[in-house]
């Protein structure tokens, strides 16, 4: 991909494409292959990881599609002081919205008001201007990010 998106449309076009080719696997494996490993690509260095997301965020590649994202993640909770003290797991159900662009439905416990916060990293991140090159000759994707 080579034109200026938001993550999230980005992400959505690989998700499609690759449900669109994995309807004759036989003929498309290659492109199957490319689309799964662009998707991870931009989960990989477009969405949020520390500062509590210590484990990433995947994506659900057997329930997502062009129109529903599914992302799950862990966050890692720390005490008054300071010290680690338990982890909480969640999934991201990411759709479109005619009035915001996306609706996020943050899913598990909410310790600490903490899907607030997923929520604002998580939203932040999918709507970031960005954009995608491939180098065929060292087989790697590069990501352009554009100031907001």
């Amino acid at each position: 991909m080579t034109y200026k998106a938001p993550v999230y449309r980005h992400l959505a076009l690989s998700i499609d494409a690759r449900l669109n080719y994995l309807v004759k696997p036989e003929q498309f494996t290659d492109w199957i292959v490319r689309h799964k490993r662009q998707a991870e690509f931009i989960v990989d260095n477009c969405l949020p990881d520390g500062s509590g997301i210590d484990s990433g965020i995947k994506l659900d590649f057997e329930k997502s599609t062009g129109e529903k994202l599914i992302l799950t993640t862990s966050f890692h909770h720390m005490n008054d002081d300071g010290y680690y003290d338990g982890w909480t797991s969640h999934q991201i159900i990411v759709t479109p919205s005619l009035r915001f662009g996306l609706n996020l439905h943050i899913t598990g416990r909410n310790r600490n008001n903490i899907k607030e916060y997923l929520h604002e990293c998580i939203e932040s991140a999918l709507n970031e201007q960005v954009s995608f090159t491939y180098d065929q000759e060292a087989d790697k994707y590069h990501v352009v990010r554009y100031p907001s």
